[in-house]
């Protein structure tokens, strides 16, 4: 790519061993950017979300150094401030710098909220949630210190816009990113640091495309094929598309996190085939 809107920067992404993580952190490289990349590489508890593994870090690792940028990779729960704290040092100690924060980092599961147990509840506004908070705690003094200015990017959903069913977790959870946002926004503009969040709608990443999430969108088919999967998906968007793919999310938080979007922030972007507006 010959636009290194991100040249000089450096970026910390979480949840960048797949998905949606590791397609920012390929693109960000492509724009010149170096790379703090944070993932569990485990299950989580509670979620129907498949666990990413150490391989899937290392291959987000290899992608990122095939395109000459430099990386540093951790196996980190965004749950654990202490240690989120000392991976976030320890990248910017070795890259010299940050200026880019993608919270990414999130899982999935489902049911009815007055059925949920507590549990499954807590586990998923502490990742969800307070996972961001953490991500952002992390990383904001660095940003800061360097005097730059910079932007904080906050992967919610079109869950964090309106009601979905089953989800009220994860709705919750993601409207709850969109308060932080506001306020982040507000917070942060004196030291010319923007702050914004991307709604995605469905995409191909395994948080989507596992077993049981394939079955709360195919009521009553025990073991929906793809294609019964993706015509449902389908009928929720108003562009002819089943699913969004993780680079229209990396572009959109490309723009974000550069200065060809100097000016915005506070802004609910919606990365959805015109989802919410269906």
């Amino acid at each position: 790519m010959n636009n290194e809107r991100l040249a000089g920067k450096v970026a910390l992404i979480t949840g960048a061993a797949r998905g949606m993580g590791r397609a920012q952190a390929v693109r960000f490289a492509e724009e010149g950017a170096d790379i703090i990349a944070v993932d569990v590489c485990a299950p989580v508890d509670h979620a129907t979300t498949p666990g990413a593994t150490a391989a899937d870090l290392v291959e987000t690792v290899r992608q990122v150094e095939a395109l000459g940028r430099s990386i540093r990779a951790f196996e980190i729960d965004v749950r654990d401030q202490q240690a989120l704290d000392a991976a976030v040092e320890s990248g910017v100690q070795t890259l010299g710098r940050l200026d880019i924060i993608s919270a990414t980092a999130g899982i999935s599961s489902s049911g009815p909220a007055i059925e949920m147990d507590s549990d499954r509840w807590q586990t998923m506004l502490d990742v969800n949630l307070t996972g961001v908070w953490r991500t952002c705690k992390a990383g904001i003094p660095h940003i800061l210190d360097g005097g730059r200015g910079g932007s904080i990017v906050l992967i919610s959903s079109i869950a964090g816009l309106r009601g979905l069913v089953s989800v009220g977790h994860y709705t919750a959870a993601k409207h709850g990113v969109v308060g932080l946002m506001k306020s982040l926004a507000n917070e942060l503009a004196p030291h010319r640091v923007r702050v914004n969040t991307i709604h995605p709608a469905n995409t191909r990443t395994p948080m989507i495309e596992n077993p049981a999430t394939m079955r709360t969108f195919c009521p009553g088919v025990e073991n929906p094929t793809q294609e019964q999967f993706e015509a449902g998906l389908q009928s929720m968007h108003l562009l002819p598309v089943a699913m969004i793919e993780p680079e229209d999310i990396a572009a959109a938080s490309a723009f974000l996190a550069s200065d060809d979007s100097r000016y915005i922030t506070g802004v609910t972007l919606p990365v959805d085939a015109g989802h919410c507006v269906k």
